[in-house]
């Protein structure tokens, strides 16, 4: 059979250039091709890169779904329907919110992990008993875990294909994650096939992209051993619990790690306590701050703007704190209750919905009623703090004290963020891949 895979087109927020869109290439459905394509001939298209090709005649069609992107899956599965081509949706919103789904938009639904559902998916098209939903019983165990098929990649499209993953889910359920709705448990991946793709990559920089590569403190200690010998760069995402693990923490900058993005969420004690983000003490945030500057890794910190405990103020106490703390860079989103999650079931029983648009739900836009200020306020209030940040005089307060980070700092803060539309007419010309390249090297001498 002949398999096309589709990752449709996502909407920029308005601090983005086309470089988020061409930042990395998608893991899901590269697994999906390693599954494959030993004995069907597949290919990729991925919408923010090419556009897609819809006179192909594929046997069968496969479209990975985030909720923002929906209108556009369900646009593009009706142009392959029509020639009389099945679609199978998946992706991380159709496996929490399957239940949304307006029905007769795709001929199947794969819900769960595609090492579990696509094996059925391709016996029962090949047998014509294609069925309307296919679920992932059970749970992953590691050695399960399928590798993304790296060689598929075209490099010059991406800036980064150095991306790997250590495992699936998170341990924990905060309310306007999708993890408060799925019901799939945190799994590691063998030790050993992580280090094989981290040699499939060719990279000496590794952005390591788990929910939670701490997880399990545990494993990752095991496995920040076993890279060392490896002399590699990397970066990755943990929860702050992470920076109270002395071990781990020494492990991590033994091993090269050069940044750790962190879900603070807000410096308010009531907004997280809403939200249920245990893990979470904001009297704790400052001890986190050291331990982790003390080690020379810099910090990403994400922000949530829109909790039930946030008001116009807290914009403006936020940019003061992360100016004080020497926050390196920061990630910023506006609350968006996905549906299928704890928050969006309460904000629903609230009636504080405001639009069903689901192209709107990408975090740049208000779709709710906040409880503490206007609409109006709350993106304003959003896109403001992304101004103030990267201006030139809050990048000069904000640089590191350790003088060997200044190349990466100040490389994130003013190429990609401050002067972003300049580098991406730079990638145009270039590459994305060299431009990616350039900044791999020069992340080396940190």
């Amino acid at each position: 059979m002949y398999i096309k895979l589709i990752q449709p087109k996502m909407q920029k927020r308005p601090m983005d250039t086309d470089i988020k869109i061409h930042m990395a290439p998608p893991l899901g459905l590269l697994t999906i091709v390693n599954l494959l394509r030993d004995d069907h001939k597949v290919s990729l298209e991925n919408e923010n890169i090419q556009p897609i090709c819809y006179d192909d005649h594929p046997d069968l069609v496969g479209i990975s779904v985030t909720v923002d992107t929906l209108p556009r899956a369900i646009h593009i599965a009706r142009r392959f329907r029509n020639q009389g081509i099945k679609v199978v949706a998946g992706g991380i919103h159709i496996t929490t919110a399957s239940h949304t789904i307006p029905k007769n938009c795709f001929d199947a639904l794969c819900i769960g992990a595609a090492e579990g559902t696509w094996p059925q998916i391709i016996r029962d098209m090949q047998n014509g008993t294609l069925k309307p939903c296919y679920r992932c019983h059970k749970p992953l165990r590691s050695e399960e875990i399928v590798s993304p098929a790296y060689d598929f990649l075209r490099p010059s499209e991406y800036l980064y294909c150095n991306v790997v993953h250590t495992s699936r889910g998170c341990p924990f359920r905060c309310d306007f994650c999708y993890n408060s709705g799925n019901d799939q448990p945190y799994v590691n991946r063998r030790i050993a096939d992580v280090i094989r793709d981290i040699h499939a990559v060719r990279s000496k920089h590794i952005m390591f992209i788990d929910d939670n590569f701490a997880g399990n403190p545990k494993w990752t200690k095991q496995f920040l051993r076993a890279i060392i010998p490896l002399h590699i760069k990397w970066n990755a995402a943990v929860s702050i619990n992470a920076a109270f693990d002395t071990e781990l923490l020494d492990l991590m900058k033994q091993s090269g790690c050069q940044g750790l993005f962190i879900g603070f969420e807000s410096i308010h004690p009531d907004s997280i306590r809403r939200v249920h983000k245990v893990q979470n003490h904001t009297h704790q945030y400052e001890k986190a701050i050291k331990a982790i500057h003390d080690r020379g890794i810099m910090i990403n910190a994400s922000f949530v703007f829109g909790l039930d405990g946030d008001t116009k103020d807290t914009f403006q106490d936020t940019l003061d704190w992360i100016v004080k703390h020497k926050i390196e860079t920061v990630t910023s989103h506006i609350l968006t209750p996905y549906p299928g999650t704890a928050l969006y079931d309460r904000m629903l029983r609230e009636h504080r919905i405001l639009t069903h648009d689901l192209s709107r739900y990408n975090t740049a836009h208000v779709v709710f009623k906040p409880a503490n200020m206007t609409p109006k306020e709350l993106y304003h209030g959003y896109l403001q703090l992304y101004e103030q940040i990267y201006s030139l005089k809050n990048i000069a307060r904000r640089l590191p004290d350790t003088l060997a980070q200044w190349p990466a700092y100040l490389m994130f803060n003013l190429l990609y963020r401050k002067y972003g539309a300049f580098t991406d007419f730079l990638c145009k010309r270039i590459s994305y891949q060299r431009i990616g390249i350039w900044g791999e090297a020069l992340s080396r001498y940190i």
